[in-house]
């Protein structure tokens, strides 16, 4: 009996530290600088890699964070969607970004009805245990003026779902 009553105390003890102390989803919306800085905060943690899919990439202070990073040795991919970030969008980062040995993708879009799809993901997988996602392009207008949610999201399991995903994403890319 003693045994039994301790075991669920243990189990109550666990499920209530679990509950009350442990917080693996982090929610933000915009405006604010306060998303942005969450996103730099990870940036600046991480230690390995950093794969990144965006539809629109504008963001000064994100660039720079991710330079800093490769500077430190993580290992950076992006790929981008090439109509949002092409030689018509004067704030793209994709020349900043490729200046400084990051390596750039452009998406292949899909064909569907006689009309290519976007690449329109917003979504970056830190050190395979760290997600971003939500709303949100990387642009400044997203973290200034635009009504957009983001999601940091610490879970194994749910990074690798998206790490697949930016997988099959980069297998098919370009280098423009």
């Amino acid at each position: 009996m003693f045994k039994r009553y301790f075991f669920i105390a243990i189990l109550i003890v666990v499920l209530f530290v679990q509950t009350s102390f442990s917080r693996d989803i982090y929610v933000y919306f915009t405006p604010s600088y306060e998303a942005l800085d969450a996103i730099i905060d990870e940036i600046n943690a991480s230690e390995k890699s950093i794969d990144i899919a965006v539809y629109d990439f504008t963001s000064r202070p994100l660039a720079r964070a991710l330079v800093k990073a490769k500077n430190r040795g993580v290992k950076i991919r992006v790929i981008l969607d090439r109509s949002a970030n092409g030689p018509d969008n004067r704030y793209t980062k994709y020349p900043f970004l490729k200046a400084n040995g990051i390596d750039v993708r452009f998406a292949v879009p899909h064909i569907a009805w006689d009309r290519e799809g976007l690449m329109h993901n917003k979504f970056a997988v830190i050190d395979n245990r760290i997600v971003v996602t939500g709303s949100a392009n990387w642009t400044a207008s997203a973290f200034k003026i635009n009504d957009e949610n983001v999601l940091i999201i610490k879970r194994f399991d749910i990074a690798n779902v998206y790490e697949k995903e930016f997988d099959y994403l980069w297998k098919r890319s370009r280098i423009r």
